[in-house]
Protein backbone atom coordinates (compact mmCIF):
# COMPACT_ATOMS: atom_id res chain seq x y z
CA UNK A 1 0.00 0.00 0.00
CA UNK A 2 1.31 3.40 -0.96
CA UNK A 3 0.64 6.80 0.53
CA UNK A 4 1.76 9.42 -1.93
CA UNK A 5 0.51 12.47 -3.81
CA UNK A 6 -0.42 12.50 -7.47
CA UNK A 7 -0.07 15.84 -9.22
CA UNK A 8 -2.78 16.10 -11.84
CA UNK A 9 -2.63 17.16 -15.42
CA UNK A 10 -5.56 19.46 -16.08
CA UNK A 11 -7.55 18.57 -19.18
CA UNK A 12 -9.62 21.16 -21.03
CA UNK A 13 -11.49 18.87 -23.43
CA UNK A 14 -14.79 17.18 -22.69
CA UNK A 15 -13.76 14.36 -25.01
CA UNK A 16 -12.06 12.57 -22.13
CA UNK A 17 -15.44 11.70 -20.60
CA UNK A 18 -15.67 8.02 -21.49
CA UNK A 19 -19.02 7.26 -19.84
CA UNK A 20 -22.14 9.33 -19.33
CA UNK A 21 -22.15 8.56 -15.61
CA UNK A 22 -21.58 11.75 -13.68
CA UNK A 23 -21.87 12.14 -9.95
CA UNK A 24 -22.91 15.75 -9.47
CA UNK A 25 -21.62 16.82 -6.09
CA UNK A 26 -21.41 20.42 -4.97
CA UNK A 27 -17.67 20.71 -5.60
CA UNK A 28 -16.70 17.61 -7.60
CA UNK A 29 -18.41 16.42 -10.77
CA UNK A 30 -16.95 13.03 -11.43
CA UNK A 31 -16.83 10.56 -14.29
CA UNK A 32 -16.18 7.16 -12.73
CA UNK A 33 -14.36 5.49 -14.45
CA UNK A 34 -12.60 3.41 -17.08
CA UNK A 35 -11.13 0.05 -15.99
CA UNK A 36 -7.89 -0.49 -17.88
CA UNK A 37 -6.24 -3.79 -18.81
CA UNK A 38 -9.43 -5.77 -18.33
CA UNK A 39 -9.62 -8.76 -18.23
CA UNK A 40 -6.18 -9.42 -16.81
CA UNK A 41 -4.19 -12.03 -14.91
CA UNK A 42 -5.14 -12.15 -11.23
CA UNK A 43 -1.64 -11.14 -10.11
CA UNK A 44 -1.52 -8.02 -12.29
CA UNK A 45 -2.30 -4.57 -10.83
CA UNK A 46 -5.74 -2.98 -10.99
CA UNK A 47 -5.79 0.18 -13.12
CA UNK A 48 -8.60 2.77 -13.18
CA UNK A 49 -8.59 5.83 -15.39
CA UNK A 50 -10.45 8.49 -13.41
CA UNK A 51 -11.78 11.73 -14.81
CA UNK A 52 -13.44 14.41 -12.71
CA UNK A 53 -14.28 18.08 -12.83
CA UNK A 54 -13.54 20.34 -9.88
CA UNK A 55 -16.12 23.13 -9.73
CA UNK A 56 -14.65 25.08 -6.82
CA UNK A 57 -11.15 25.50 -5.37
CA UNK A 58 -10.20 22.86 -2.80
CA UNK A 59 -7.82 23.68 0.03
CA UNK A 60 -6.96 20.01 0.72
CA UNK A 61 -6.17 16.89 -1.29
CA UNK A 62 -8.58 14.13 -2.30
CA UNK A 63 -7.91 10.71 -0.80
CA UNK A 64 -8.53 7.70 -3.04
CA UNK A 65 -8.65 4.08 -1.90
CA UNK A 66 -8.96 0.76 -3.70
CA UNK A 67 -10.42 -2.03 -1.53
CA UNK A 68 -10.76 -5.71 -2.38
CA UNK A 69 -13.40 -7.88 -0.69
CA UNK A 70 -11.62 -11.12 0.16
CA UNK A 71 -14.59 -12.98 1.63
CA UNK A 72 -18.34 -12.46 1.77
CA UNK A 73 -18.39 -14.02 5.23
CA UNK A 74 -15.63 -12.17 7.07
CA UNK A 75 -14.63 -8.51 6.76
CA UNK A 76 -11.20 -9.27 8.23
CA UNK A 77 -10.21 -10.52 4.76
CA UNK A 78 -10.93 -7.14 3.13
CA UNK A 79 -7.75 -5.55 1.81
CA UNK A 80 -6.84 -1.92 1.09
CA UNK A 81 -4.84 -2.36 -2.12
CA UNK A 82 -3.77 1.26 -2.37
CA UNK A 83 -4.38 4.57 -0.67
CA UNK A 84 -3.22 7.81 -2.28
CA UNK A 85 -3.56 11.55 -1.92
CA UNK A 86 -4.35 13.47 -5.11
CA UNK A 87 -3.59 17.15 -5.25
CA UNK A 88 -3.40 20.04 -5.52
CA UNK A 89 -6.71 20.00 -7.39
CA UNK A 90 -7.08 22.72 -10.03
CA UNK A 91 -10.51 23.98 -11.02
CA UNK A 92 -11.53 22.30 -14.26
CA UNK A 93 -11.45 18.81 -15.74
CA UNK A 94 -8.71 16.51 -14.44
CA UNK A 95 -7.66 12.97 -15.27
CA UNK A 96 -5.25 10.45 -13.75
CA UNK A 97 -4.66 6.69 -13.59
CA UNK A 98 -5.13 5.04 -10.21
CA UNK A 99 -3.13 1.81 -10.03
CA UNK A 100 -3.23 -0.68 -7.17
CA UNK A 101 -1.37 -3.92 -6.53
CA UNK A 102 -3.18 -7.24 -6.81
CA UNK A 103 -4.58 -8.59 -3.54
CA UNK A 104 -2.40 -10.70 -1.27
CA UNK A 105 -3.70 -14.24 -1.82
CA UNK A 106 -2.40 -15.32 1.58
CA UNK A 107 -5.07 -13.07 3.11
CA UNK A 108 -7.92 -14.65 1.08
CA UNK A 109 -9.56 -17.94 2.16
CA UNK A 110 -8.70 -20.67 -0.34
CA UNK A 111 -12.36 -21.25 -1.17
CA UNK A 112 -12.93 -17.56 -1.98
CA UNK A 113 -10.11 -17.00 -4.47
CA UNK A 114 -12.18 -18.20 -7.45
CA UNK A 115 -15.68 -16.97 -8.20
CA UNK A 116 -17.33 -13.59 -7.81
CA UNK A 117 -16.31 -10.85 -5.42
CA UNK A 118 -16.19 -7.03 -5.32
CA UNK A 119 -13.57 -4.31 -5.72
CA UNK A 120 -14.35 -0.82 -4.41
CA UNK A 121 -12.91 2.57 -5.34
CA UNK A 122 -13.65 5.30 -2.80
CA UNK A 123 -12.84 8.99 -2.57
CA UNK A 124 -12.76 11.16 0.55
CA UNK A 125 -12.20 14.81 1.34
CA UNK A 126 -10.92 15.76 4.80
CA UNK A 127 -11.41 12.14 5.89
CA UNK A 128 -15.07 12.20 4.82
CA UNK A 129 -15.99 9.69 2.12
CA UNK A 130 -18.25 11.24 -0.53
CA UNK A 131 -18.31 8.59 -3.26
CA UNK A 132 -17.91 4.81 -3.46
CA UNK A 133 -17.92 2.82 -6.69
CA UNK A 134 -18.27 -0.96 -6.55
CA UNK A 135 -17.50 -3.42 -9.33
CA UNK A 136 -18.22 -7.12 -9.44
CA UNK A 137 -15.08 -9.14 -10.17
CA UNK A 138 -15.03 -12.71 -11.47
CA UNK A 139 -11.89 -14.81 -10.95
CA UNK A 140 -11.73 -17.98 -13.00
CA UNK A 141 -9.21 -20.74 -13.63
CA UNK A 142 -8.13 -20.66 -17.27
CA UNK A 143 -7.42 -24.40 -17.61
CA UNK A 144 -10.13 -27.04 -17.73
CA UNK A 145 -10.63 -29.20 -14.65
CA UNK A 146 -13.05 -31.82 -13.39
CA UNK A 147 -16.04 -29.93 -11.97
CA UNK A 148 -16.69 -32.69 -9.45
CA UNK A 149 -13.12 -32.63 -8.18
CA UNK A 150 -12.52 -28.87 -8.49
CA UNK A 151 -9.41 -26.98 -9.62
CA UNK A 152 -5.95 -28.20 -8.59
CA UNK A 153 -4.74 -27.34 -5.10
CA UNK A 154 -2.83 -25.28 -4.40
CA UNK A 155 -4.00 -23.02 -7.22
CA UNK A 156 -1.49 -21.96 -9.84
CA UNK A 157 -2.23 -18.22 -9.60
CA UNK A 158 -0.57 -17.62 -12.96
CA UNK A 159 -3.55 -19.46 -14.46
CA UNK A 160 -6.23 -17.37 -12.73
CA UNK A 161 -7.86 -14.64 -14.80
CA UNK A 162 -9.63 -11.60 -13.34
CA UNK A 163 -12.57 -10.00 -15.14
CA UNK A 164 -14.11 -6.76 -13.84
CA UNK A 165 -17.70 -6.00 -14.82
CA UNK A 166 -16.70 -2.47 -15.75
CA UNK A 167 -19.88 -1.54 -17.61
CA UNK A 168 -22.13 -1.73 -14.56
CA UNK A 169 -20.58 -0.07 -11.52
CA UNK A 170 -22.69 0.50 -8.41
CA UNK A 171 -22.33 4.02 -7.09
CA UNK A 172 -23.06 5.36 -3.60
CA UNK A 173 -22.83 9.06 -2.81
CA UNK A 174 -22.50 10.64 0.62
CA UNK A 175 -23.22 14.34 1.26
CA UNK A 176 -20.33 16.01 3.06
CA UNK A 177 -19.26 19.47 4.14
CA UNK A 178 -16.78 20.85 1.62
CA UNK A 179 -15.99 24.24 3.15
CA UNK A 180 -14.98 25.55 6.55
CA UNK A 181 -18.41 26.96 7.38
CA UNK A 182 -20.11 24.47 9.69
CA UNK A 183 -23.50 25.95 8.81
CA UNK A 184 -22.93 25.26 5.15
CA UNK A 185 -25.82 23.45 3.51
CA UNK A 186 -24.81 19.97 2.39
CA UNK A 187 -26.26 19.27 -1.01
CA UNK A 188 -28.28 16.09 -1.43
CA UNK A 189 -27.29 14.88 -4.88
CA UNK A 190 -28.76 12.44 -7.37
CA UNK A 191 -27.13 10.07 -9.82
CA UNK A 192 -27.35 10.74 -13.56
CA UNK A 193 -27.08 7.94 -16.12
CA UNK A 194 -27.09 4.20 -15.57
CA UNK A 195 -25.39 2.12 -12.94
CA UNK A 196 -26.40 4.10 -9.85
CA UNK A 197 -27.89 2.41 -6.81
CA UNK A 198 -28.89 4.32 -3.67
CA UNK A 199 -27.67 2.92 -0.38
CA UNK A 200 -25.22 0.49 -1.95
CA UNK A 201 -22.81 -0.49 0.83
CA UNK A 202 -19.89 -2.88 1.15
CA UNK A 203 -22.03 -5.38 3.01
CA UNK A 204 -24.69 -5.32 0.27
CA UNK A 205 -21.96 -5.72 -2.33
CA UNK A 206 -20.71 -8.82 -0.57
CA UNK A 207 -24.18 -10.33 -0.24
CA UNK A 208 -25.10 -9.70 -3.87
CA UNK A 209 -21.74 -10.17 -5.53
CA UNK A 210 -19.86 -12.79 -3.58
CA UNK A 211 -22.42 -15.11 -2.05
CA UNK A 212 -25.39 -14.53 -4.34
CA UNK A 213 -23.84 -15.89 -7.54
CA UNK A 214 -21.73 -18.84 -8.50
CA UNK A 215 -18.51 -19.20 -10.43
CA UNK A 216 -20.12 -18.81 -13.86
CA UNK A 217 -19.13 -15.34 -15.00
CA UNK A 218 -22.36 -15.01 -17.03
CA UNK A 219 -24.35 -14.87 -13.80
CA UNK A 220 -22.67 -11.61 -12.82
CA UNK A 221 -24.63 -9.75 -15.47
CA UNK A 222 -27.91 -11.24 -14.25
CA UNK A 223 -27.41 -10.17 -10.65
CA UNK A 224 -26.44 -6.64 -11.73
CA UNK A 225 -29.70 -6.02 -13.60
Amino acid sequence: MHNHIYYLNQIFSDNICTYNQFISIKTIQQNLQAVLDNPAPFLSPFSFEITFECLQPLSDDLEWKVLYVGSAEDTSHDQVLDEILVGPIPVGINKFVLQADAPDISQIPEGDILGVTVVLVTCSYREKEFVRVGYYVNNEYTEEYDEEVGPPKPLDMNKVRRSVLAEKPRVTRFPIQWGDNKDEEIENVQQNGQGGMEGYTMEEAKMAGASGVGEDSMMIDAVME
